[in-house]
């Protein structure tokens, strides 16, 4: 429980540093990162360049810049990207490309977030005197409105090919890639490798405070690290600031006990959970301002109730989040009246 009142459930960004952690970013190295001289972060890029077994990285404040950037440098101006319906670049990211680089985007409606190669191909193909013209395809890994939904290496792969055969470049949002690797042993650098060009979070399941990582080709990186200053990202003394799956299992598994039928157990594969709460006859807002009053945080999302494990989610908290949820159930009289705390 993080800040010891509260069992913080609204995402995997609100992790804290840990002692280890703050140490690190007090005794830093620092340089000037405008000027390419900060040797944290030079670290830190050669790192991720390695990981991810691309020819250079660039570590960026947030995950939607290097989502911005990507697109700019992939796509350009007044061209089309093909992404899923709910993918964050089509949704929330939606006016960020149209303000910073006109882009637009032609969406594919997946299942749990996850599209297939034939969809991409069938989204590729030219519409006659249509002027349109798509510059790049979009993937999530893993998929968060789809619940944190894993898409396997060799779908990818199978994605990756479809582009080529159409020569458009293929970008990897991969915010939460590590939780993917986790469920399906693949590399970091096996997902690179089907992709142009890729980002991961490190504010998510890796428990850093701040920051995101672009890799690529060195041709890409050197336009992205253009582009970051002209988005205005030239921060200076950046070295300073360079989930467990089966929690969200057992979450998910306590409130599909206490709401049968409100879950998808299946679709629950990484570190995300989603309560559609429809038919409870109480709204959504007051399914979380309940918890809330239970001292459980949660977020709405597409018309869901969501939740994230994350590093400072222990066992004990899943277990006070659920007795929370029943509680809230048995407020609305939807199960039998809890048993006092």
């Amino acid at each position: 429980m993080a800040d010891g009142g509260h069992v913080d459930l609204r995402s995997d960004t609100v992790t804290r540093p840990s002692p280890a952690m703050r140490r690190a970013m007090a005794d830093a190295e620092v340089g000037d990162d405008l000027f390419g001289d900060d040797p944290t972060v030079i670290r830190l890029q050669e790192q991720a360049a390695a990981l991810t077994g691309r020819q250079a990285a660039l570590y960026l404040p947030t995950g939607t810049l290097c989502n911005q950037i990507a697109m700019r440098a992939l796509a350009g101006p007044g061209r089309v990207v093909v992404c899923e319906e709910t993918a964050h670049v089509g949704t929330h990211e939606l006016i960020s490309s149209a303000m910073l680089s006109s882009i637009t985007f032609r969406t594919v409606a997946g299942r749990s977030g996850l599209v297939t190669a034939a969809q991409v191909a069938a989204a590729l193909e030219p519409v006659p005197y249509d002027p349109a013209v798509v510059g790049l395809v979009t993937v999530e890994n893993t998929h968060q409105v789809g619940g944190g939904t894993v898409l396997p290496a060799g779908a990818l792969a199978e994605i990756a090919a479809a582009c080529a055969a159409r020569g458009v470049p293929l970008y990897l949002d991969g915010a939460r890639i590590f939780n993917a690797c986790a469920v399906t042993g693949t590399t970091v650098a096996q997902y690179a490798a089907q992709a142009s060009a890729m980002m991961f979070c490190l504010s998510k399941g890796l428990g850093a405070p701040i920051g995101s990582v672009l890799a690529g080709d060195a041709a890409f990186i050197e336009e992205a690290v253009r582009l970051k200053i002209l988005f205005g990202a030239g921060w200076r003394q950046a070295g300073i600031m360079a989930a467990d799956h089966a929690n969200a299992r057992r979450l998910a598994e306590g409130i599909a006990e206490i709401l049968p039928g409100h879950i998808d157990l299946d679709a629950v594969q990484t570190n995300i959970v989603f309560v559609d709460v429809a038919g409870t006859g109480q709204p959504l807002d007051a399914w979380a301002a309940g918890l809330a009053g239970e001292g459980v945080l949660v977020t709405i999302v597409a018309g869901k109730i969501r939740m994230l494990t994350h590093l400072d989610v222990s066992a004990a908290d899943v277990d006070t989040a659920v007795a929370a949820w029943r509680r809230v159930a048995a407020a609305f009289g939807l199960v039998p009246t809890a048993p006092a705390r």
